[in-house]
């Protein structure tokens, strides 16, 4: 004979099978107790270095990482960067290959808290706003939409053509947020460091983690 829970603070239906109850409850409970997760998207836009800085920052507040990178994201780093490829893997907690289409973050099924896309190549944006998954990149990301969790594109082009335009706007109607990764100049930098920082501190904004690593505006209260 089955139990019936019969009252649970408007927490869950009335006459709901006791055991549906417990599952339910167990369920919340371990979404609670859950690290933070996040995929990292690297692409083979200029601006390696953003990724590698939100991954770096994220193993530094104890969230979960998950990385994805296109093979020009490889090239572009090792152009841009002194950093090993093995190193900023190691970076992670988690690597996918982006033609591994079989990888957790490819469901809807396994949690996340979000995604970046640091940088975000053109490429990468037409492919997302189309909704063509030919890569885990494009996946992962289009999961991320039909989830509604949070999907953040630093899209890294200059100048941006009516195409580009269109396709930010598009993502940016349906909840992505675009976060070209333009530099703050209040903060008076002292080096490029300084910039990519305080653009990183933004874009973990999104997903309400604080590095408390950058100088916010203060408007008419600085000194």
């Amino acid at each position: 004979m089955l139990l019936y829970a019969k009252n649970c603070n408007g927490l869950f239906a009335k006459g709901m099978p006791f055991f549906l109850l417990q599952k339910r409850m167990l369920s919340s409970l371990q979404e609670s107790t859950r690290r933070k997760r996040i995929i990292v998207a690297m692409t083979g836009a200029s601006g390696s270095i953003y990724g590698i800085r939100i991954l770096e920052t994220l193993k530094k507040m104890g969230i979960e990482s998950h990385l994805i990178m296109s093979k020009w994201a490889v090239a572009t780093i090792k152009y841009e960067t002194d950093y090993r490829i093995e190193d900023i893997v190691a970076m992670a907690d988690y690597f996918h290959g982006n033609q591994e289409m079989s990888a957790t973050i490819s469901s809807g099924s396994f949690v996340t808290d979000g995604m970046i896309i640091a940088p975000c190549s053109a490429k990468s944006l037409a492919a997302i706003r189309t909704g063509l998954c030919s890569d885990l990149i494009s996946r992962a990301a289009d999961v991320i939409i039909k989830e509604n969790r949070k999907l953040v594109l630093m899209v890294r082009e200059t100048p941006l053509s009516p195409i580009h335009l269109d396709n930010m706007t598009y993502l940016s109607r349906i909840g992505v947020t675009v976060f070209p990764p333009v530099p703050a100049f209040y903060v008076r930098p002292n080096s490029i460091d300084d910039l990519v920082e305080h653009t990183v501190g933004r874009v973990l904004d999104q997903f309400n983690l604080d590095t408390a690593k950058f100088e916010r505006w203060k408007g008419s209260l600085k000194k």
